[in-house]
């Protein structure tokens, strides 16, 4: 999931100028697979209930399969779309049913863990994607016989996409391996089934105690009735719903895929150059894959809520001083810089700005569109930007890492943990389906106008943006989240159907 959604980051420097796109086509090419995979969480949970959580994953691989090649020969931009569109059926499906599904086959003593395994899965594959897209650049670059063979330099964004395909055939080798989820095959009448799935779980002591529990609170459903969207709006369920779809909007307002999906972009707008750009990327990674790491260890032993505060409180903190960062930035295009497009006829008239010092990227950006022409500059802009901006490039780099591990400790993995322990069993898939849906729409719609929110409205005020949605949400989940540790499904069942 994580290789998939994040790979586009190294994608666009390349694709924008070979399809001479705008900002909100930019836009377009990273968030259209957000897109699809809303649909996607619709129809995810209630095939799940249908055809089973396994099988919804397995082809969840296959289609993962298929973008990756039809990405990597795209011959036109509508094409890559597509194939990108394609693959957001499979992001949408396993975003949905693998916490689910991990939550039911786990213990109740190490869930919380082991569906924070989900985001660790989501966290390599970012990291691995900016990794291997770094690697293919410098690949590119490098005389190497074996690259000028494959013309790594010529189609690298190709096979950055590309690339896509290995963890897909991983993927669903994996799938073979586990079991089918315990608590579907009860709702299926398969207890003998569920009992081997809870084995093979390692829950051997509680196992009789569990099937009972799970009948249970499945009696007064059919097995053959169909969960209906209607019955997540009940009264009962008011608290747990607002929850989620609090939670749902919150993860995405705080501009996390926009950091993910652009962090080579906003490197190389804060001045560290594309090369430069392309490694820090790999460092968010990482700091992304450790702080996950330390989520997992922590999640079950001081709770949900006590990660939720402490993250997003750093969150909000991060953005601020983003916001502080890249308002305090100038930029100044000098003799040095004019000189390396003497040569570039579409920038003739860029000496006019020589030396003008621009106190914000707006202004600077406003003035470039005067000057050289609004194609020209939506051409050059991000070049031209990185080129003259004068920043604390160390502030910015540290407020981006302290975002990131704060993002990964808290509300990355700990809201679908929460999503798969807040709604009762019966209509489990249908309400993550629901939740999941909202936050996958946030998603798009923050992906889709980052770039234009950069050029419209300056990098200070989107940064400054996110931080206030953020410690709006610290507000709620204070007053509002409750504490899920250490509870089974069934007792939360009752405790929040209660409220």
């Amino acid at each position: 999931m994580g290789f998939d959604a994040s790979v586009i980051s190294g994608v666009v420097k390349f694709i924008e100028p070979e399809f001479s796109l705008t900002k909100l086509e930019v836009g377009w090419a990273v968030s259209c697979l957000t897109l699809t995979a809303t649909i996607a969480m619709l129809l995810a949970g209630p095939l799940s209930d249908r055809y089973g959580r396994k099988k919804v994953l397995s082809m969840a691989a296959v289609v993962y399969s298929v973008s990756a090649i039809m990405s990597a020969v795209s011959p036109t931009f509508t094409f890559l779309i597509i194939a990108r569109m394609i693959g957001g059926f499979g992001v949408g499906a396993s975003l949905i049913v693998a916490p689910m599904y991990i939550a039911e086959i786990a213990p109740s003593r190490v869930r919380g863990t082991m569906v924070s395994f989900n985001q660790l899965n989501i966290v390599v594959g970012i990291s691995v994607a900016f990794f291997t897209n770094y690697l293919i650049l410098q690949w590119g670059k490098a005389d190497y016989a074996w690259a000028n063979t494959l013309m790594i330099n010529k189609f690298n964004w190709r096979w950055m996409l590309g690339l896509e395909l290995i963890p897909a055939i991983l993927y669903f080798g994996a799938l073979i391996l586990v079991p089918r989820s315990p608590r579907w095959l009860v709702m299926k009448g398969n207890i003998n089934e569920a009992k081997e799935s809870l084995k093979k779980a390692g829950d051997n002591q509680n196992i009789e105690k569990e099937v009972e529990a799970i009948s249970l609170s499945l009696k007064n459903t059919s097995d053959k009735r169909q969960i209906t969207l209607k019955e997540i709006f009940s009264p009962a369920l008011r608290t747990v719903l607002v929850i989620g779809i609090v939670l749902a909007v919150l993860q995405q307002l705080t501009g996390i895929n926009s950091v993910f999906f652009y962090a080579p972009m906003i490197f190389e707008l804060s001045g560290f150059g594309v090369d430069a750009s392309f490694s820090q990327a790999i460092l968010v990674g990482l700091t992304n894959l450790v702080f996950t790491i330390i989520a997992m260890a922590l999640i079950d032993k001081i709770g949900r809520k006590i990660l939720l505060t402490i993250g997003v409180t750093g969150i909000a903190v991060s953005m601020f001083v983003l916001a502080y960062g890249f308002n305090s930035a100038s930029y100044t295009l000098t003799d040095e810089i004019i000189v390396k497009y003497d040569n570039n006829s579409n920038l003739k008239e860029l000496d006019k700005l020589k030396q003008i010092e621009f106190l914000d990227d707006i202004e600077f950006q406003t003035a470039l569109r005067e000057t050289i022409g609004i194609e020209n500059a939506e051409k050059y802009e991000t070049e031209l930007v990185s080129e003259a901006i004068s920043l604390n490039s160390s502030l910015i780099l540290t407020a981006i890492l302290t975002f990131v591990a704060s993002f990964a400790m808290s509300i990355g993995p700990v809201m679908w943990v929460m999503f798969s322990e807040l709604f009762p069993n019966a209509v489990r898939a249908v309400a993550i389906s629901f939740v999941g849906f909202i936050n996958s729409i946030v998603s798009f719609v923050v992906q889709l106008i980052f770039p234009w929110e950069l050029s419209n409205l300056g990098s200070s005020t989107t940064f400054l943006i996110y931080g206030l949605f953020a410690a709006l949400g610290l507000i709620f989940i204070i007053i509002k989240v409750p504490e899920t540790k250490g509870k089974t499904l069934e007792e939360l069942e009752l405790i929040l159907s209660n409220k």
